[in-house]
C-alpha cells in the first residue's frame, strides 16, 4: 500500500525499540503516511536479516526511508554516534520521537524458592531502560537542534505501573518514574515546540508481555472485562500515534492516554 498522505514528507521518526510490538506496528503505521523512519533495536544477526527485508519491503510499497540501526539504544556512545550521523543532512528533522524500549527486569522484590529477588541494580538498569533514558534522548536531540518545530516526544506506560503484577515490580517502579517524568518534560519542552504525552496501551499479546510470569492470565481477565470484547492490538496504538503527530493533536501535552476499548473503565 503506498503512503497516502504527504504531510510528514522530509520528516523523521525515531523509534527506539521497535522491532516488534508497538514500535513496529508504528513503522508500519507511520510509513503508510509518508514519514521516514530511523529504527533503533537490538537483535541477533538471524533476526535482524527477516526485520530488514520486512522494512525494505514497507519502504519501498511507501515511497520512504527507513534506516535501521541494530545498536543499544541505551548506551551513551551509541546514541552520539547515531545522531552525530543523523545530522549530517540537514534536513533531517525529527517530528517525533517514540519511546519503545521493553528492557527491565522481572523478578519478585525478596527471594522466593528458585527465584532470586530484585538488586538496586536491577531497579536503576529497568528505570533508565523504560523511563530516563527518554529525557537523555530528547536532550541530546534538541542540543543538536534535530527536532522539527512542531516536534513529539511519545512513550509507553501500562496499568501496572500502579497494579500489582506479578514479576512486574521494576518495571512498575519505571512506568510510574515515566509518567512523573512526562509532566516534567511536557513543562519545560514546550518551549522548544515539542509535545510530550503517554499512551496507556490496553493488555496486548506482545512479545515483551509473554514474557511476564502469569502473561496469559492477564490476556484472559483483559479480554472479558473489556467492554470492546478484545484485546488491545498493536495497531490500535500506532494510530493514536500517528494521530498525535497531526497537526490536529498540537495541543495535547502532558498526558496519558488509554488506548485500550475501554479497558481501563472496568
Amino acid at each position: 500500500m503506498q503512503n497516502n498522505n504527504q504531510n510528514f514528507s522530509y520528516n523523521w521518526a525515531i523509534i527506539l525499540g521497535g522491532s516488534s510490538g508497538f514500535g513496529f506496528a508504528a513503522v508500519e503505521k507511520l510509513a503508510r503516511h509518508g514519514m521516514n523512519i530511523a529504527l533503533l533495536y537490538r537483535e541477533t544477526a538471524a533476526a535482524e536479516r527477516e526485520l530488514k527485508e520486512k522494512l525494505s519491503q514497507i519502504a519501498a510499497a511507501n515511497q520512504v526511508v527507513i534506516a535501521p540501526h541494530n545498536i543499544n539504544a541505551l548506551d551513551l556512545v551509541a546514541r552520539a554516534i547515531f545522531i552525530k550521523q543523523f545530522a549530517v543532512d540537514k534536513k533531517n528533522k525529527v517530528k517525533l520521537l517514540l519511546h519503545s524500549i521493553a528492557r527491565g527486569n522481572l523478578k519478585p522484590l525478596v527471594a522466593d524458592g528458585d527465584k532470586e529477588a530484585l538488586t538496586q541494580d536491577d531497579i536503576q538498569l529497568t528505570t533508565y531502560a523504560m523511563a530516563t533514558s527518554m529525557l537523555d534522548w530528547a536532550k541530546d536531540l534538541i542540543a543538536a537542534d534535530l527536532f522539527h518545530n512542531d516536534g513529539r516526544i511519545i512513550g509507553l506506560t501500562s496499568e501496572g505501573s500502579y497494579k500489582y503484577w506479578e514479576g512486574y515490580a521494576a518495571v512498575s517502579i519505571a512506568k510510574a518514574s515515566l509518567e512523573s517524568l512526562t509532566t516534567y518534560m511536557a513543562v519545560e519542552l514546550a518551549g522548544h515546540g515539542l509535545k510530550t504525552n503517554l499512551i496507556q496501551a490496553g493488555i496486548t499479546a506482545t512479545p515483551s508481555l509473554k514474557k511476564i510470569p502469569g502473561s496469559d492470565k492477564l490476556i484472559a481477565h483483559a479480554t472479558a472485562r473489556n467492554p470492546s470484547g478484545r484485546i488491545t492490538k498493536p495497531e490500535d496504538v500506532a494510530n493514536v500515534i500517528y494521530l498525535l503527530c497531526t497537526d490536529e493533536a498540537a495541543w495535547i501535552n502532558g498526558t496519558v492516554i488509554h488506548v485500550d476499548g475501554g479497558e481501563h473503565c472496568r
